[in-house]
């Protein structure tokens, strides 16, 4: 055990003795004088009132007799008070160290970055238990935080490396006049360039929207309004795919949400491209609304691939897209559900992931305010 935790825990059991010392002694102050001013003349009152005269010689050695043995008694009193005092806190402290001690070298091991460290059961009381496990919770949401990081660093070199090795192929072909800039050459470095754009943007969008500083344009809208514009614009993608897109808005009439008319149809576009890219030909995306409480519901669910209840539970975090087969999927840099769940969150609702499992579609459920 370390130096600083050696020094607080012989510190502790003084600091106790002390405050139970100081608070012994306060009470022995008290109970003196009040005995003191109080005990001495209603003992003498008693005296007179069983026969003494007032100034008999044997009620003065009475009355020290008394005062005598009060304060025998109340010094007795006190040095078991204080030999009592010290065994608690001696009991206390021993209970105390071991718990706060490793609680202490956690938290020292969980700043050095050894995110999995956590507290083991003290058995310690009610109070040092919700401590160790508040701490744990901490501990645990560090330690994926810190696993989000690394597979982001991870997944964000492995989405640059492509397009990077492409541009330098090319580069040094026409460099050593391997490769003509030709038509194709042209439309492949175009497509590379365009790629490291469009990671460079999504990667400021998603940081913009995280951090609180996304700018809305707030309005009124009805719900089926907002669908059926989407709707509009990606028909003819789904068309070309040959699957179905079918809309269901019929309990959504005459419901009104406070949203950005913008960044809400970027956020039914990124779901539905998810859907396009992820559902074989043949199957049918639908997108429905209607109400539940005071909340409009919008869902997209597809009958494609489908995704494991890990899949889920990781479907909004950032670059992530469940498989490898899908981090060579060139159309994605795998934020678009990332940027949109922060976009959802920005207007207060909420965006959720569910699917019945690999090969049995899955379901995005968006949840917004409406009007009253």
């Amino acid at each position: 055990m370390n130096k600083r935790v050696n020094t607080f825990s012989k510190g502790l059991a003084p600091r106790l003795l002390a405050g139970q010392i100081l608070v012994l002694l306060a009470g022995a102050l008290t109970a003196g004088l009040v005995a003191a001013v109080i005990g001495p003349p209603i003992f003498h009152d008693h005296l007179l009132q069983a026969g003494h005269q007032e100034n008999a010689p044997e009620l003065v050695h009475i009355e020290m007799a008394f005062r005598d043995a009060s304060l025998i008694a109340l010094g007795v009193s006190l040095l078991i008070s204080l030999t009592g005092a010290t065994a608690v806190a001696w009991f206390l402290a021993r209970r105390l160290r071991q718990p706060l001690a490793q609680m202490t070298d956690a938290a020292r091991e969980l700043s050095r970055g050894h995110y999995s460290t956590r507290v083991p059961h003290v058995g310690a009381g009610t109070e040092l238990e919700t401590l160790a496990g508040a701490f744990n919770v901490m501990a645990a949401r560090l330690e994926g935080v810190e696993d989000t990081r690394r597979r982001m660093l991870s997944d964000l070199a492995h989405e640059l490396r492509t397009p990077i090795a492409t541009l330098s192929a090319y580069h040094e072909g026409l460099h050593d006049g391997v490769v003509a800039l030709g038509d194709d050459s042209r439309l492949a470095l175009t497509a590379q360039t365009e790629r490291l754009a469009r990671l460079a943007e999504d990667i400021t969008a998603v940081s913009t929207t995280e951090e609180g500083h996304l700018a809305l344009d707030i309005q009124r809208h009805k719900v089926a309004d907002l669908l059926w514009a989407v709707y509009g614009g990606m028909r003819d993608s789904y068309s070309e795919k040959g699957l179905n897109l079918a809309l269901d808005v019929d309990e959504a009439t005459g419901l009104e949400t406070l949203v950005d008319r913008v960044r809400f149809a970027q956020v039914m576009t990124n779901l539905l491209t998810n859907a396009l890219r992820h559902t074989p030909a043949g199957g049918t995306i639908t997108v429905a609304a209607g109400r539940d409480g005071g909340e409009a519901i919008i869902t997209v669910t597809d009958t494609g691939e489908g995704m494991t209840p890990d899949q889920v539970l990781h479907a909004f975090e950032r670059f992530y897209r469940g498989d490898s087969a899908r981090t060579n999927d060139q159309r994605g840099s795998g934020i678009g559900l990332t940027i949109s769940k922060a976009i959802i969150d920005a207007h207060h609702g909420g965006l959720t992931a569910s699917s019945p499992g690999p090969g049995k579609g899955s379901c995005f459920t968006i949840s917004l305010l409406l009007v009253r």
